[in-house]
């Protein structure tokens, strides 16, 4: 009777496990659906501004330079919490990769606690910020990296350095290593124009503005794209437990039924044997 018992708490527990996940699934699920919605007027917003900064850089050469910078500020955009499968080593792994490739250290920015504590501490890791656990979060984590961000930039270790960010894509369910400062990488121009663009501002001042919009628009872009990524991985890390759960919940449960039907017959036995013991007792009376 134990070993059924024990058995029946197994599946009990098994059961509880099994809501928790698909509370959690239900969770991630609607967080795609949320954050579905934001990325495409984010996308639409950054396509914009990196037209209309092609279109500034074709008229005015002069801001366009060739030369890349020599070293970079990475942006590592990891979880803030766990139950995606390997969504963070993926991206340590990557991490490590592009350290290997770079003749000159790395610096490096990481976004996500549980991906910071699988990092540990490193000289190459100025700063490590909380991320963000769900779609309403963005905001606050953009408000405080954008802050970060401005005062490491200004140091005068970091002077000169570009800016990229390192991140799981939703759109390619690849890593994505993309440059944002200077702006470069942009779509070609659909079309020329024979006269510059009329601007009320200075080129300068005009171009430094439009790169704080860029800035501003391309992380909230790369934030939303993130987390969408990881509830998608998460809604896969899910899926797989739960049949695994349903798995072991089934052989449990034919366990527990094999010893509840042993436990039966050994009743039955006594039964009977009981009853051939009365039958020799009244029969020896």
């Amino acid at each position: 009777m134990s070993r059924r018992r024990e058995i029946a708490r197994r599946l009990e527990a098994l059961s509880d496990i099994a809501g928790i996940m698909s509370a959690m699934k239900g969770l991630a699920l609607m967080e795609v659906r949320i954050l579905s919605d934001f990325l495409v007027s984010q996308h639409q917003m950054v396509a914009g501004i990196e037209a209309a900064a092609a279109d500034f850089l074709v008229s005015h050469r002069e801001f366009a330079s060739a030369d890349e910078p020599g070293e970079e500020l990475y942006i590592l955009i990891g979880s803030e919490q766990g139950f995606c499968g390997d969504f963070n080593e993926a991206l340590l792994s990557r991490m490590e990769l592009l350290c290997q490739q770079k003749s000159a250290p790395l610096r490096w920015l990481v976004v996500g606690r549980r991906l910071a504590s699988r990092i540990g501490e490193r000289d190459c890791v100025e700063l490590a910020l909380p991320g963000a656990t769900v779609a309403d979060e963005v905001p606050a984590v953009l408000l405080r990296l954008t802050k970060e961000l401005s005062h490491l930039l200004a140091q005068p270790v970091l002077a000169g350095f570009g800016l990229s960010a390192l991140y799981h894509c939703s759109a390619t369910n690849e890593i994505r290593l993309r440059r944002l400062l200077p702006i470069r990488d942009l779509p070609p121009p659909e079309r020329s124009f024979p006269y510059p663009a009329e601007l009320n501002l200075p080129p300068e001042s005009f171009l430094r503005g439009l790169t704080g919009h860029y800035l501003h628009a391309v992380l909230n872009e790369v934030l939303y794209s993130s987390l969408m990524a990881e509830n998608r991985q998460r809604q896969v890390h899910m899926d797989s437990a739960l049949q695994r759960l349903d798995e072991d919940s089934a052989r449990l449960k034919l366990t527990y039924n094999i010893q509840r039907q042993e436990e039966i017959t050994e009743e039955i036995e006594v039964i009977l044997l009981s009853a051939d013991m009365l039958d020799e007792v009244k029969h020896g009376g």
